[in-house]
């Protein structure tokens, strides 16, 4: 096998996940491209490779078993080993006026069309990828987060911590614990896990409103995929450090 770092990026076809694989390309990595839109997905792969990043497309839907299991398949016969895994894809389901998620009306449609995502799909992916991480020597995984998992922000009346999102906040808390019963289970291993907020990024996702960039935005989650052996684990970040829970 190569001596080249391989990553993947899920969600990278635009935004945040784009400029994660934009930053660990310019750091030598190969980078998989993960996305569900084809034409998105591959347009992505030709602007990275443009810029001089070794990017190659990874038909990836997360919410899909077998597109999941075809993606490491595809990454075995690409490269043969994985050592950076972001789990970068999410949604934030319906919202209200406001962008509120109201939780004495909520449709329970919305909070597991979320789960089903930003959970359950990262599970579904890492648990797939593990046995090419476990090739790697330095084995890394990124779950992008946000502050509004933060219990603590959340609970204190004087952090301003943004509108009422009753799914998307609580799927992020979730995203959160099983980050951490992950490290606890790679205790005695060289796999790194950590959970990353990006912070309030200008993007589609927001509505273009935020004063973070993109590429802003995705620099907490490239300092977490490539932390040196021995680096922290089970810790949940930002630009500043670490994010209570």
């Amino acid at each position: 096998m190569s001596d080249t770092r391989i990553a993947l990026v899920t969600g990278a076809n635009k935004g945040i996940g784009y400029e994660i694989a934009t930053g660990l390309g310019a750091l030598g990595y190969r980078v998989g491209v993960g996305a569900r839109d084809e034409v998105r997905r591959e347009d992505a792969v030709e602007k990275l490779r443009a810029a001089g990043v070794n990017a190659f497309g990874v038909p990836l839907d997360v919410t899909s078993a077998p597109s999941v299991t075809a993606a490491a398949e595809l990454i075995e016969q690409e490269a043969g080993r994985l050592d950076v895994l972001v789990n970068n894809a999410g949604i934030s389901g319906e919202m209200g006026p406001g962008w509120v998620q109201d939780p004495t009306t909520l449709d329970l449609d919305v909070v597991r069309t979320v789960v089903e995502t930003n959970v359950i799909g990262v599970i579904r992916v890492t648990n797939a990828m593990l046995p090419l991480l476990r090739r790697s020597t330095s084995p890394r995984i990124v779950n992008v987060s946000s502050a509004v998992a933060s219990l603590t922000r959340q609970a204190d009346p004087e952090v301003e911590i943004g509108p009422v999102m009753a799914a998307y906040s609580p799927s992020k808390t979730f995203l959160n614990a099983v980050t951490v019963q992950y490290a606890r289970q790679f205790a005695d291993t060289d796999i790194l896990i950590n959970a990353a907020c990006p912070g309030l990024v200008a993007t589609d996702f927001t509505g273009f409103q935020g004063p973070r960039t993109p590429e802003q935005g995705a620099a907490t989650a490239i300092r977490l995929a490539t932390l040196p052996d021995g680096g922290p684990t089970g810790s949940f970040f930002e630009d500043d450090g670490v994010i209570p829970w």
